[in-house]
């Protein structure tokens, strides 16, 4: 998993300890001299410098403990050296005996603070000290009580606060601190003292250990009003530091109406029991407030749900009113308890947290830990406080339902009130409305199925959120690509037409393969394809039209059969029956021949044409690329690629040269996950431009192209007809472990494999899938729940860095969310992840 969250210059975060050789000390740490240190410097970049002389006894202790922190400090994509100073250097830091008692941190070629080493006492020290100084604007240092509220007040409506006390700075709890600053640091505040007298103002009487308070600030509205405050029960190591502020982003209370025994929910990955206050509609106002009165007791402890006795199939005990799950798979108990307080006791009395051994969290590795599951709770949860313009769709209900989806051409949501996935799609919903306000489109409308389940049973709709068009005279069709707003919005604009659409005349066919006949819809399919057939074609046809209709709402498709077809064909030099790709974008039309092909055979040729030829490779086009079985020939670019490195590639492309590998790259601009990528590949970031092959499929090897070779269409073919001989060596083996996210209902690669294995010819997660339509079926309902899954999740992107999405405040143009994410479930990790681990 990959999981770190700042962007600017904690990726390219250079930690170099300086210091001579020491005997003792490991080989890991490269020797640099003082000449060589000061020429790598690189603006933006930070770096510890440690000067001393060779054979300096004084040395030993701070080395071996530098060692410890060596792989530690590349986990944050921190590089660690030392530096031999010569007794004849009379540098600043080479020429005082007292100055190389020092350590100094640089950002370029600017000094920014300045460690007596004494204070580098240890590993926690070393990463305490180096990660605190760096992240002086995520971590406020503060002495006073007025310091705390005025920080406090400043945020309120903001953003949420999480306050710790350490005993000292460069402790193992300040370690921990800092880590999890550097990984949430820009979600939250973080405020930091180790002045007792500040913990005891605010209430703590145990003050003999370091604590950690979350301050619910966020929805603080009122200045007058102090900010809710959360205790961290568990002692400060990161492991349980990531494991508390996850649970604070939980939902405070959610409400359910489904067997207990099958509820999971983010409390139970955590390791935290989920309580059940068992409602019905009698007293479901005074239920809700008392569950939400235990939520906030137990906030950190347990999960809270309001189980709604009303809708639910299973049979509950009809005294009970507490149901406690304690853990995944365990049975779950059935209790009276009529007092709030018997509630918490029993929880707390009955509630395991297993105590991870110091150790053990040491090897934890602070920023990878979870951010998959973070994220994906970032974006359900973040903003279902926010208020939806929902005037701009229909609300359907049992009794509307039928009538509006006759009248007119209709899009439905199917969604269910009380599941954070669906009220997260829900906002990518309602930001398709307001991109089609005041254009003539089809009827966007929404059913809750919390609330009419009959309606949604005989609709097919088992699971949540799924979006169908429907439209008179046709059974209706299920949305089955990415849940955000643009590819939703493709959809729909792409199904204006009829596919494939019946071209009449010559002049026709001309300005369809211009881009002409439908110029609005070439931003939606840069690809538009037109099939030839003679009038005597008609299986040819048919087959044609059956793979238009299963590309409809992915691809424009056209078909021409009208007696002067010869001009075309003569014209594109195309033998009948064919295919015409008009690539709008090279302004270019390709032909293809279409002998002896069955429906299938075309979607998979077309499938195949649209994709590029050197692709950027993005998290949203990876899984298309890597079901085609084939190694990855990846040029890394910190940017635009050069032009000629292009020209090099497309060259060999079209000679033939490349077709046993993918030739692409990746824009570390675009996707900053692949500097991850690339430090699992080399271990320290290698300077871009750099190309790879990466054999995923057989073996996991990563070749790297010689760096001291320019990147030409001769030196290329020399080295991959070496790769092809067994003459090169590969620089790493990726692990053959399984790429899975913690959660299973979030696992968006398992789910679109899914629907590929049932689907080969299908592009990928782009396109949608129609109902399977037989001609003697009269049956109305949907079908395409027996040909795939019922909704279609996959990866989106390009994301943010390392895991993190793009953007900042306010409401996103295509997105779920007011984050600027364009999917509202999907994860750069879990998409990138193949490219790391096998």
């Amino acid at each position: 998993m990959m999981s770190f969250s700042f962007n600017g210059f904690r990726v390219g975060i250079s930690f170099v300890m300086m210091c001579i050789v020491y005997k003792s000390a490991v080989n890991s740490l490269p020797e640099l001299s003082p000449q060589k240190y000061f020429s790598t410097l690189q603006a933006g970049k930070a770096s510890l410098a440690y000067f001393c002389q060779a054979d300096s006894p004084s040395t030993s202790v701070f080395l071996e403990e530098l060692n410890k922190a060596v792989k530690p400090l590349q986990d944050y994509g921190i590089s660690v050296a030392k530096v031999n100073c010569v007794k004849e250097e009379t540098s600043r830091y080479c020429g005082k005996e007292k100055d190389l008692l020092k350590a100094y941190l640089f950002r370029g070629n600017v000094l920014l603070r300045e460690f007596p080493t004494d204070t580098l006492f240890d590993e926690n020290a070393i990463i305490a000290h180096v990660l605190f100084a760096l992240l002086f604007n995520e971590v406020k240092y503060i002495t006073t009580l007025e310091d705390l509220q005025n920080i406090e007040n400043a945020l309120k409506g903001k953003a949420n606060i999480a306050f710790s006390y350490v005993r000292a700075i460069g402790t193992p709890e300040h370690r921990a601190v800092m880590e999890a600053a550097f990984v949430y640091g820009n979600t939250y505040q973080f405020v930091l003292t180790t002045e007792i007298a500040l913990l005891e103002s605010i209430g703590m009487e145990d003050i003999k250990y370091a604590h950690l308070y979350f301050f619910h600030c966020k929805e603080v509205l009122d200045l007058t009003q102090q900010c809710r405050r959360t205790l961290m029960g568990q002692p400060l190591t990161t492991v349980d530091i990531y494991r508390f502020i996850k649970s604070m982003e939980a939902p405070l209370l959610t409400e359910v109406a489904e067997d207990p025994q099958q509820v999971s929910t983010v409390h139970l990955q955590l390791g935290l029991p989920l309580v059940f206050i068992v409602s019905q509609q009698a007293t479901y106002e005074a239920d809700r407030r008392t569950a939400e009165w235990i939520a906030w007791r137990l906030l950190g402890k347990a999960g809270v749900l309001l189980l709604l006795r009303d809708s639910l199939e299973v049979d509950i005990p009809q005294q009970a009113n507490v149901v406690f799950k304690r853990e995944e798979g365990m049975p779950v108990e059935f209790l009276v308890l009529h007092d709030v307080d018997l509630v918490i006791s029993y929880v707390e009395n009955n509630t395991y947290i297993e105590e991870t051994r110091e150790d053990e969290a040491d090897d934890m590795e602070g920023p990878d830990m979870g951010m998959q599951d973070d994220e994906v709770a970032e974006s359900v949860y973040g903003d279902r406080k926010r208020q939806l313009p929902l005037e701009l769709t229909v609300e359907l209900t049992g009794e509307t339902f039928n009538a509006t989806v006759m009248a007119s051409d209709s899009i439905v949501l199917f969604y269910a009130g009380w599941q954070a996935v669906s009220m997260a799609f829900l906002h990518s919903y309602v930001n398709l409305a307001v991109k089609l306000k005041g254009t003539p489109a089809m009827l966007l409308t929404r059913i809750n199925c919390a609330d009419w389940p009959d309606v949604c049973t005989k609709q097919n709709v088992t699971e949540y959120p799924v979006v169908k068009m429907y439209k008179e005279g046709e059974n209706p069709v299920t949305y089955s690509g990415m849940l955000g707003t643009e590819d939703l919005l493709k959809f729909i604009q792409l199904n204006r037409i009829s596919c494939p659409v019946n071209i009449t005349s010559i002049q026709e066919a001309e300005e369809y393969l211009s881009g002409e006949l439908y110029k609005d819809l070439i931003s939606y399919s840069g690809v538009s394809v037109l099939g030839l057939f003679s009038p005597t074609m008609t299986t040819a046809q048919e087959d044609f039209t059956e793979a238009g209709k299963y590309l409809k709402g992915c691809v424009i498709t056209g078909i021409y059969s009208e007696e002067d077809v010869l001009i075309l064909s003569n014209k594109y030099t195309a033998t009948l029956p064919a295919l015409l790709l008009a690539r709008h974008k090279e302004s270019q039309v390709e032909s293809i021949p279409l002998a002896n092909t069955h429906a299938q055979d075309i979607v998979q040729i077309i499938t195949n044409a649209l994709l590029e030829t050197f692709p950027e490779i993005t998290v949203e086009n990876l899984p298309t690329y890597i079901r085609l079985q084939k190694p990855l020939l990846i040029l890394f670019s910190d940017g635009i690629i050069n032009p000629e490195y292009q020209k090099a590639i497309l060259t060999l492309v079209k000679e033939k040269h490349l077709d046993s590998v993918i030739p692409c790259w990746l824009n570390l601009k675009n996707t900053p996950v692949g500097r991850r990528i690339l430090q699992a590949y080399f271990e320290v970031l290698p300077p871009l431009p750099v190309l790879v092959v990466v054999n995923l499929h057989s073996g996991g090897q990563v070749f790297a192209f010689p760096s001291d070779q320019g990147i030409t269409e001769q030196n290329l073919l020399l080295w991959l007809n070496k790769l092809e001989a067994g003459l090169e060596s590969h620089i790493t083996i990726l692990s053959a472990q399984e790429w899975k996210p913690p959660l299973p209902a979030y696992d968006f690669l398992r789910m679109m494999d899914a629907a590929a294995s049932q689907h080969p010819t299908r592009k990928g997660p782009e396109c949608m899938k129609e109902t399977d339509i037989q001609e003697n079926d009269k049956q109305p309902e949907d079908k395409s729940a027996a040909l795939s899954s019922p909704h279609h999740l996959s990866c989106s992107g390009p994301l943010g860095s390392m895991g993190r999405w793009k953007g900042g405040s306010g409401q996103s143009e295509g997105g779920a969310d007011s984050q600027g994410k364009e999917g509202p479930f999907l994860h750069e990790s879990s998409c990138i992840g193949p490219l790391v681990s096998i």
